[in-house]
């Protein structure tokens, strides 16, 4: 504790607020091993990676050994096997792939709290990357294998193997390699693999965020927009894969063509996701109530809320502005709790087209104009920060304006907050929905003026939470893109929760039960950052049976 106090000491920034607090010298818990830790935090994922790769690899083998006792192995041997096995894995992980994007279904399901508790739908978007490494190591196996050894084999291979084993699936014609090539199956296959590698490398994290690393004229032809226009490829190459499928070397047999049979019911699922959020945004044109503008380039919208419209604290939307474009949807948390009868979101300007709303609004508010341009809503959605509901103690932690998605909440536990002081009951007492019995939110930011993105909000909880004490809000200015400092704020939280481990309650400074605790520690922000706190939620756990259960927000 006390080299933990003094590292605390030496590394706190300038400007950061602090907590004091006295040592509780009664007996300790026995720590917990950090491979229970470990399991505790991830068994989730690991299962379910478990049971992918599991899958992958039983499709793999049964394709590997059936073309490893049929008539072409005797040309072209393992390669085929290994082709084959490859192929089957594609088509598994080409359907796979669009189950984590589909967000509606995804919202639905997580409200079930059997599937919620087992299945981690928080991680949607990292399983979709997990599913596009695995399609990359197929079409290298699949492909590869195909273009540096099985076409050479059938092409050089001895003509009298040949007429006895695959010379009937090729007319009778031993073909040359690049007669190979030209044929539907190849050219369908080889166009798809083209457009993946234009749309694979597009959707990682330095082309999509125009990182500086990237040279100038790279970055030019990169950014969101890129990324978002050349996913859209994936339409061309689920058609070129049903073409591919239907036209193989080797067999005529229908039952053997199964492309579609994978892939039939998650594109019916995606096309009717996509197809409802089409209707249900068209007609979700919002009238525009308020717009604020905040130091920082943060432009604040409060929305009328359409009819039916029901969203759970932490939960986003989608946004568009057609005068911008038709096609760009963005995911914005909503600050609004589920009580108000509107609907409310901050956007900070970090892109082209969140600079292009700033510039739109401001040029009305500043020219006097009537009308603001229109924007499309779509959603609600459901994000990590719903889970705050499973914990009794809940601490958040958002950097710059990754404060967003804890506003929601801070306000639905304020509303819950006035309806028990109303109605004399306990909080959340007997409802799925309850309230925690601590909330800490941690702020930090490198800009003073960002406090007052939300002080309406803030002077409102503060009003409510008098009495309670339910929630406690901490402010950090520092320069939260610096590593060092941001290293500091994070050591200055885990600090806070080093004091509630060891038996002090950082609100009351009161000793707290000795039992078990699990806290949910909520994250939004820069991912190196989450990195960084990941770590020291896991290992802070150890030292005591009080668990820190990390989340972070993925849109």
């Amino acid at each position: 504790a006390s080299e933990f106090e003094a590292l605390f000491k030496a590394s706190l920034p300038k400007g950061s607020s602090t907590i004091s607090y006295k040592k509780n010298h009664g007996q300790q818990q026995e720590p917990i091993s950090k491979a229970e830790i470990l399991f505790r935090s991830y068994w989730r994922r690991t299962w379910i990676i478990g049971l992918w790769l599991t899958i992958c690899f039983a499709l793999f083998t049964w394709k590997f050994i059936q073309y490893s006792n049929r008539a072409a192995f005797q040309v072209m041997g393992y390669c085929l096997s290994t082709a084959k096995g490859a192929a089957e894995t594609l088509k598994f992980n080409m359907a796979l792939i669009l189950l984590p994007v589909c967000r509606n279904t995804i919202t639905w399901l997580r409200n079930n709290p059997g599937l919620n508790s087992v299945i981690p739908f928080n991680d949607n978007i990292n399983f979709h990357k997990v599913i596009a490494g695995g399609i990359v190591i197929g079409i290298i196996l699949h492909g590869g294998t195909h273009l540096a050894c099985d076409f050479p084999r059938i092409s050089g291979s001895d003509r009298s193997v040949f007429r006895q084993t695959i010379a009937a699936n090729f007319g009778y014609q031993q073909p040359s390699y690049f007669q190979i090539l030209s044929t539907t199956e190849v050219a369908s296959g080889i166009a798809m693999v083209v457009l993946m590698m234009i749309a694979f490398p597009l959707a990682t994290k330095w082309p999509r965020r125009q990182s500086p690393s990237l040279p100038k004229s790279v970055r030019k032809v990169t950014g969101y927009n890129t990324f978002w226009y050349s996913h859209h490829l994936f339409v061309p190459v689920y058609a070129l894969l049903i073409v591919h499928s239907m036209f193989l070397f080797l067999t005529d047999n229908l039952v053997e063509k199964t492309t579609w049979m994978y892939i039939a019911i998650p594109v019916l699922l995606y096309a009717g996701e996509r197809i409802t959020r089409a209707i249900r945004s068209g007609f979700s044109e919002v009238e525009i109530l308020k717009v604020s503008l905040y130091p920082g380039k943060v432009l604040s919208l409060k929305l009328q809320k359409p009819k039916g419209f029901r969203h759970k604290s932490g939960m986003y939307i989608f946004i568009q502005c057609p005068q911008i474009s038709p096609f760009e949807w963005h995911p914005f948390s909503l600050t609004c709790g589920p009580e108000d009868d509107y609907l409310s979101v901050h956007i900070k300007t970090l892109g082209d087209w969140s600079c292009q709303l700033y510039s739109l609004f401001e040029e009305a508010i500043l020219t006097g104009l009537k009308q603001y341009p229109k924007i499309y809503i779509d959603g609600p959605y459901g994000a990590s920060s719903q889970d705050h509901i499973k914990y009794d103690i809940v601490i958040m932690v958002g950097l710059g304006i990754g404060i967003t998605p804890f506003v929601s909440i801070l306000k639905d536990i304020a509303t819950r907050l006035k309806k028990s002081s109303i109605n004399h009951a306990a909080c959340g007492e007997g409802s799925l929905e309850k309230i925690p019995l601590k909330a800490y939110l941690y702020w930090v930011t490198r800009e003073q003026s960002s406090f007052n993105w939300f002080t309406d909000v803030m002077k409102e909880i503060a009003d409510t939470n008098q009495k309670q004490a339910v929630v406690e809000v901490f402010n950090f200015l520092t320069s939260v893109y610096q590593e060092g400092d941001a290293r500091s704020a994070l050591i200055t939280i885990i600090q806070s929760l080093y004091q509630a481990k060891y038996g002090i309650d950082i609100v009351s400074r009161t000793p707290v039960s000795k039992n078990s605790i699990k806290l949910g520690v909520f994250y939004c922000g820069p991912m190196t950052l989450a990195r960084e706190l990941e770590k020291l939620c896991t290992k802070f756990s150890t030292k005591t049976s009080t668990i820190f259960v990390f989340h972070k927000e993925n849109y």
